[in-house]
């Protein structure tokens, strides 16, 4: 089923399951959008579903997560990286749970994947044209997060986690032509971000960067109010909205197969549920 409008994620680190879910039930009833455009966990899991490879999300995202290659704080220690970025973007795809570029190549959808560049502070996108064989260094660019991931040279771009900038790159799709979209938010109806406790270890940490502590120290008031704009566009009947409707129990980075499963399903079964209005409405 071609549904004629976009298809936008926001990120979240492990909350996004919740997508992965959501994106599982749209592979299983064979529900393609003619675009896609996803940051951080959002941009992961769309390449999977992009590829239509049914159940390799779940395989990663929670099969994986008691391996300390993948998440946990030893390799910060070791490597100033939270999370295995070489181990998530190189090994897992190219070797233990080998992602399909040839399906990936072959499905038409545009795929856009939003990064933040550190010297301008402002959102950098990235579509097939762009980044070409060089998908998952676009995905890792995107995933990136601030103090425990390192900053991605690509194509001489200096670049970090697509969620500081545009957490909710749906004005993209607009700007792209795509007036109607589906958005799935990993954070639950009537969340509201808060100030960075952080401002001044970004200044410590990125001295080079002064835009990139602004983009940081506003991003709270950037997500409220891309949060309040869809949920004005949704009661325009503009956008259909997927998200929790209770508060989490999953955080970013976390680490319980049980809760992250559980939110998996959940994200399944809101998918589902909202399956007939996304068909009637585009």
């Amino acid at each position: 089923m071609k549904i004629n409008g976009g298809l936008v994620l926001e990120g979240g680190g492990m909350r996004g399951i919740y997508t992965a879910g959501a994106l599982e039930y749209f592979l299983e009833q064979r529900v393609d959008f003619p675009y896609v455009i996803g940051v951080s966990a959002g941009a992961c899991n769309a390449a999977s579903y992009l590829s239509r490879q049914k159940g390799r999300n779940r395989k990663v995202n929670v099969d994986f997560i008691r391996d300390p290659r993948y998440l946990s704080w030893r390799n910060y220690w070791k490597t100033g990286e939270l999370f295995g970025m070489d181990y998530v973007f190189e090994e897992i795809p190219r070797r233990i749970v080998p992602f399909d570029f040839d399906a990936f190549a072959s499905n038409e959808s545009e795929f856009v994947i939003g990064t933040t560049n550190c010297e301008t502070g402002k959102p950098q996108y990235f579509r097939r044209s762009d980044y070409g064989d060089e998908l998952l260094t676009a995905i890792r660019a995107s995933s990136s997060l601030p103090f425990v991931a390192p900053i991605v040279n690509f194509f001489g771009h200096e670049l970090l986690d697509g969620g500081i900038s545009d957490p909710v790159p749906f004005q993209q799709a607009e700007r792209d032509g795509y007036k109607k979209n589906v958005v799935i938010l990993t954070r639950n109806r009537g969340y509201m971000k808060k100030p960075s406790r952080f401002s001044y270890f970004v200044k410590r940490k990125y001295p080079q960067y002064p835009q990139l502590y602004n983009a940081l120290k506003n991003r709270y008031l950037h997500y409220n109010q891309t949060i309040a704009e869809l949920e004005e566009k949704e009661r325009r009947g503009e956008v259909i909205i997927i998200q929790p409707q209770e508060p989490l129990q999953v955080s970013r980075i976390e680490k319980n197969p049980v809760k992250l499963d559980t939110l998996y399903q959940q994200g399944y079964r809101d998918a589902e549920s909202q399956l007939n209005r996304i068909l009637s409405w585009t």
